[in-house]
């Protein structure tokens, strides 16, 4: 695999990470994503730093720009009330670069490894409940996988092997640092999430209901119905979609897609079921969002015709390419950049 196309598929897969916890209560969150790349063989390395706010990127950076930029046009107001925030930001940024190009050399000779591509990630940032209630967190990963894990709580680093362990017990052990961890997360991320949200509360804070629809089909084989349950145009992201029975969740037979953004940067979710046309009485389709006043419930109605599933699979799958090529293809002409956290000024 040549080293250009490893940031790539590295952001995409990022974009997947963002969604997982999409479904669910509503929050708002800071993210700062860093995904350093290098194969020491070939004299390759790449660094690119993301920042989100609620999902949405909004700052970017890397190692060709060596400036972070603004993604979204309601950022630029930070700009104006600060002239120096965007050489502040791209200092920081650089340092972070340099750091994780260090790291890297470390991590490799702490493996062992000479040759090939090794990756180095760090994830962190922090979330505000709706009921006001605070979150943080602060990862890091090697080669794809989990390497240390900040537990703020106890004030310490968990590691996932022994050459974590190394780094582990070196950071534990500098006096402050895990407190200063703590607070940023708690405190300082918090201040800097709130600005934001104030910066871009026409997007970031507006509501737009759920649009549902539903699409039913007989199968022939066996008699059974297939039901989607489509629910378009909504935002915030967060949102409760099930199927239940009797008015009780019901999770038997099954699917759920992907919660995927729209152009205009709302949301579209599906999920199906597979059941007895003799038992459709019993079923609805049940959702809970911010904008809803009360939750809604969608009876289940008899097939008319299966051109309807048809023609609705095809659009769920043409919107998901959408998505997808779409993804591709901003990574791939952008040579932009990002950040707006400290720099950790601290190689492992």
């Amino acid at each position: 695999m040549a080293l250009r196309s490893a940031p790539l598929w590295l952001l995409v897969l990022l974009a997947v990470t963002l969604q997982e916890s999409c479904v669910g209560s509503s929050l708002h969150s800071l993210k700062h994503f860093h995904i350093t790349t290098s194969d020491p063989s070939q004299g390759l390395f790449h660094f690119v730093s993301l920042g989100y706010v609620d999902g949405q990127l909004f700052t970017s950076y890397d190692s060709n720009s060596r400036r972070v930029k603004p993604r979204v046009s309601w950022v630029e107001k930070v700009g104006k009330d600060d002239p120096q925030y965007w050489d502040t930001q791209s200092q920081i940024g650089h340092s972070n670069e340099e750091l994780s190009r260090d790291d890297l050399q470390t991590l490799r000779s702490r493996y062992n490894q000479s040759k090939g591509l090794h990756t180095w990630q760090r994830m962190y940032g922090c979330e505000l409940q709706s009921d006001g209630s605070k979150g943080g967190f602060h990862q890091y990963g090697y080669e794809g996988r989990t390497f240390l894990t900040f537990d703020k709580e106890t004030l310490t680093w968990v590691a996932s092997d022994p050459q974590a362990q190394i780094t582990q017990r070196k950071w534990d052990a500098l006096p402050g640092w895990n407190h200063r961890k703590k607070a940023y997360l708690e405190e300082i991320c918090i201040e800097w999430l709130e600005k934001f949200l104030s910066y871009g509360k026409e997007m970031l804070l507006r509501t737009e209901p759920p649009v549902v629809t539903m699409i039913s089909r007989m199968e022939e084989e066996d008699g059974m119905e297939m039901h989607v349950c489509q629910v378009h145009g909504f935002y915030p992201r967060e949102i409760d979609v099930s199927w239940t029975r009797d008015g009780e969740v019901w999770l038997e037979d099954t699917n759920h897609g992907f919660l995927a953004p729209n152009a205009d940067g709302t949301y579209h979710y599906w999920l199906s079921i597979r059941i007895d046309p003799k038992e459709r009485g019993r079923y609805r389709c049940h959702m809970e969002h911010e904008s809803l006043q009360e939750p809604l419930d969608l009876e289940l109605k008899e097939p008319k015709s299966n051109m309807g599933l048809i023609i609705g699979c095809v659009v769920a799958a043409l919107s998901l390419m959408c998505v997808i090529v779409g993804t591709l293809i901003f990574f791939k002409r952008r040579q932009d950049g990002y950040n707006a956290a400290p720099r950790s000024n601290q190689v492992i």
